[in-house]
């Protein structure tokens, strides 16, 4: 007989004990994570159905300590058994259960939920959510919190709303939260959010009542990311077991074929002949022992990379676009390496590097971190995009950086990670792992775009000396022509003013039109000789 004191605990109640583990450390964390999980939500919603994203975000501070977040956005709504179960259950959706999966902002199906859990833990306020689909003529708000021993949506209230979206979802959240400014703030997550999804308009209006306006910079969605099967390299033998035991397929040969990516019919023959199991035998018949030989016999054997239709990348162009309308900037240079892979999961690196202008001359450079469009900004000092930052030797790209550190210098530096299954160093989502395929990819993507760096720094430095040799020359130049004025003069007495500056001028202009032709001489064999290089 099972001890009474034991029971089973609910998904909602082990977060509502654990809430670091989601992001919700202290009250001005809580805070920026509720407004990353409620954009990122909005951004999924607007994407997933082919329109350009229009998301307003309000924070109002009710009394210190205490904020209302409301995040709209023009989507295309949810009907009620839906709106119920995403924002009222923890872990519900696709996201955590896809075995193979695609490139998504969420991987755990955590996030909204997560945010009415901890609004309703430190208020005891339920949330409101408002939404409406293109089908419908009227939105509805519901007034709903969790019930956190079974994990299920509670509405307490449900009624009719006279709301101007013709389609789209409203989230507001009461919770405790501490406002800041600095680099965690909501506005700069917002801020760096604008530059790696560009094809969305943000406003943003702060407790104080200002608004910021991020407007759209591209008019086009992103690449769709496609549902992807998983790669066998990239499964483990727990779940190759389970998938085993579930699978629809009448032998086993199909169940490698059909079930995995990019195994075809003689790859699959290889991994058979290689673990000695019958290609006809039922999947479901399978003993232990088969499934071990098999799942060894899969490590062994050369199989295609992953298919990377499932990842959505930024894209050069419009991340450059991007950069350039949130910073002024002299130099801007964006690229996007082909995708790779790490343990079975393919992923992609994007780099762009923004310099001169606006940005500080003297202190660091600024480094923003993204994984699948969405900013990083705790735990820097542990992720790998950091790590891959440091490792270059900067003072070759025209910044300036001791071994191991940060470079210094007029710089913004954008990394940005997209996979399937970014591999983070806690549930919270804010640092990349250390993965020696990423790092290299990383470094690599910084270096490519470093070139095109470090050839603008020269040929701006070679600029600045040849205008600072001129300059020198033009100064010497009133005083030459006066006196070349004086030893060509037909008449030895005095010269008069008038023609000494008639003259001067004269030469004056012959000396810096020399001067001029020397330099864009010298520009020109530059040039080539780079050229050469």
């Amino acid at each position: 007989m099972a001890d009474e004191n034991h029971k089973q605990v609910s998904v909602a109640e082990f977060f509502e004990k654990n809430r670091h583990l989601l992001g919700f450390n202290n009250p001005s964390k809580a805070l920026l994570t509720s407004v990353k999980e409620a954009v990122d939500n909005s951004l999924d919603a607007c994407e997933d159905a082919n329109i350009l994203p229009e998301i307003e975000v309000k924070i109002q501070e009710l009394k210190k300590g205490k904020y209302r977040m409301i995040v709209e956005d023009n989507g295309p709504g949810l009907n009620r058994k839906v709106l119920e179960k995403a924002f009222g259950s923890l872990l519900f959706g696709s996201k955590f259960r896809s075995i193979g999966g695609k490139q998504g902002r969420g991987q755990q199906g955590i996030g909204i939920s997560a945010v009415i859990l901890y609004g309703q833990l430190t208020t005891g306020k339920p949330a409101k959510i408002t939404s409406r689909t293109s089908n419908e003529k009227e939105a509805r708000e519901y007034v709903m919190h969790i019930d956190v021993k079974t994990n299920e949506p509670d509405v307490l209230a449900s009624d009719v709303k006279n709301w101007k979206k013709e389609h789209g979802t409203r989230v507001e959240v009461e919770m405790e939260g501490k406002y800041v400014s600095t680099k965690q703030s909501p506005y700069e997550f917002i801020k760096q959010t604008a530059v790696v999804n560009p094809h969305a308009k943000i406003t943003y209006t702060d407790p104080e009542g200002k608004k910021h306006k991020f407007p759209r910079v591209v008019d086009k969605l992103p690449r769709k990311a496609k549902e992807l099967k998983p790669h066998p390299s990239g499964v483990e033998y727990g779940l190759f077991k389970r998938m085993a035991k579930d699978t629809s397929a009448r032998s086993t040969k199909s169940f490698l074929t059909n079930d995995f990516d990019k195994v075809g019919g003689g790859t699959a023959n290889t991994i058979l002949e290689t673990a000695k199991v019958e290609g006809q035998i039922m999947p479901k018949l399978l003993s232990d022992d088969q499934l071990h030989e098999m799942h060894e016999a899969i490590k062994t054997t050369k199989i295609m990379n992953p298919s990377t239709d499932c990842l959505s990348p930024i894209g050069a162009e419009a991340l450059a676009k991007s950069l350039e309308s949130e910073y002024d900037l002299e130099f801007s240079k964006a690229i996007s390496r082909n995708p790779t892979v790490y343990r079975g999961f393919p992923f992609q690196v994007e780099v762009a590097i923004g310099y001169g202008g606006e940005l500080d001359q003297e202190g660091s450079a600024k480094l923003n971190r993204f994984s699948n469009k969405v900013p990083l900004l705790y735990e820097e000092g542990s992720c790998a995009l950091t790590k891959g930052v440091k490792s270059i030797t900067w003072k070759s790209y025209g910044l300036h950086n001791s071994s191991g550190s940060m470079p210094t210098g007029p710089a913004v530096i954008v990394i940005h990670i997209a996979s399937t299954w970014v591999p983070f160093t806690s549930e919270s989502k804010a640092a990349v792992s250390n993965y020696p395929a990423i790092s290299k990819e990383i470094k690599l993507a910084i270096q490519e775009a470093g070139r095109s760096l470090q050839s603008y720094v020269r040929k701006k430095r070679k600029a600045g000396l040849e205008e600072e040799k001129r300059q020198k020359f033009k100064g010497y130049a009133t005083e030459v022509a006066g006196a070349v004025a004086k030893l060509i003069a037909k008449d030895s007495y005095k010269i008069k003013k008038a023609e000494l500056e008639k003259s001067t001028t004269k030469i004056e202009k012959s000396l810096l039109a020399t001067a001029e032709t020397m330099y864009s001489s010298g520009k020109e064999l530059d040039e080539t000789e780079e050229e050469d290089e």
